[in-house]
């Protein structure tokens, strides 16, 4: 009877380990959990595999949107956008977490971001530079809204960058209407910035100095047109020789 038992139950041991085994071999693996894919997102992020960091919160936006880890996943997606220096998704992944979120308590920090990863898209001075009047406005807005934050005492030396910036590429523009004699577009652009951006004190008095030659120059050729209109061109005296 003894034996019979044993018996039994090494036979019942056997029956189960063929089950493990048939398990192994012939049954998918388990998912991961929302929680070891939110974890190997922060691992990436860590050893800044930013890339990978934004497979796998992208994952969890996307499959688990109604887990516990989806918000703080929103917010990391957008991070690692812009630790890639993926400077426009980023600012589509804040906008995201702002309009999904306003009031969470991270916005001041989203703001900030926000405005961010807009001014840093503007590379080149000769591109629109609609980014950073955008990055302005939000700027504008964390002082505003949230002025005794870290990120709201910060905004100021933002906002003076953006301006120098915007500044900066009024004077491009007038300094190209100067370099093609265009001298009454120059006077015109080089006022804007006089009007426009005193408070970016360098800029501006550049701009008030070559604004005050653009207007001689453009008045000088109105002169010289009206002259011509009245008198007719040397041109027009030598048919008469």
């Amino acid at each position: 009877m003894r034996k019979l038992l044993v018996m039994g139950v090494l036979a019942c041991t056997l029956f189960l380990s063929g089950c493990t085994l048939v398990d192994e071999y012939f049954l998918p693996p388990p998912d991961d959990t929302v929680q070891e894919i939110f974890e190997a997102g922060n691992d990436a992020m860590r050893e800044k595999d930013y890339s990978q960091a934004i497979v796998y919160y992208t994952r969890i936006k996307d499959e688990f949107p109604f887990s516990p880890y989806v918000i703080e996943s929103e917010l990391a997606l957008a991070d690692a956008h812009y630790l890639a220096e993926d400077y426009l998704l980023a600012a589509e992944a804040y906008k995201d977490f702002e309009t999904l979120h306003p009031r969470h308590e991270a916005i001041p920090y989203v703001l900030y971001q926000l405005g961010m990863s807009l001014k840093k898209s503007y590379t080149s001075i000769d591109h629109s530079a609609t980014a950073v009047n955008e990055a302005l406005e939000y700027f504008t807005r964390l002082q505003q809204e949230y002025p005794d934050t870290e990120y709201g005492k910060n905004a100021a030396d933002r906002i003076a960058e953006c301006r120098k910036t915007l500044a900066q590429r009024e004077l491009f523009i007038a300094n190209v209407f100067w370099g093609m004699e265009n001298y009454q577009a120059a006077w015109t652009r080089y006022q804007h910035v006089v009007r426009t951006y005193p408070d970016v004190k360098e800029e501006a008095e550049y701009a008030r100095t070559k604004g005050e030659a653009a207007y001689l120059k453009y008045r000088q050729e109105e002169a010289q047109s009206m002259r011509e209109h009245q008198q007719g061109s040397w041109k027009d005296w030598f048919r008469w020789l």
